[in-house]
């Protein structure tokens, strides 16, 4: 993975040059925002996590740590991920919908593409 820059970002926040390649990593498309408002590169809904997980997380914090366990299993064999590794140098922004900026699926995504790179040190 070669990615000097690897950073999460809500899809409602004003995009900037700074983002890079900005992709939507949420199975669902954001409330009330225009697909050209979201200035995306891509959108990967498949590296979300599965209808079911989402559901069973609702979003609750006291249910992050088993959510974060339970996705990164998911990734672990999500052919989708690969999509995001391949997206070369240079900055990339995920770009997500959740409030919460701490307790969602992006941050466990985020972490786990830095183990891959770091992996492959």
């Amino acid at each position: 993975m070669a990615h000097s820059l690897l950073k999460l970002k809500r899809v409602y926040d004003e995009p900037s040059h700074e983002d890079g390649r900005r992709v939507l990593v949420d199975r669902l498309w954001p409330r009330g925002l225009s697909r050209k408002d979201a200035k995306l590169t891509d959108w990967i809904k498949d590296v979300a996590p599965s209808q079911e997980l989402r559901k069973w997380f609702d979003h609750k914090p006291e249910r992050f740590a088993d959510f974060r366990e339970r996705y990164r299993q998911e990734l672990a064999s999500n052919s989708a991920v690969q999509a995001l590794v391949e997206f070369g140098d240079g900055p990339l922004t995920l770009v997500y919908g959740a409030k919460d900026p701490v307790h969602n699926h992006a941050v466990v995504l985020l972490e786990f593409l830095n183990s891959l790179k770091n992996r492959s040190r």
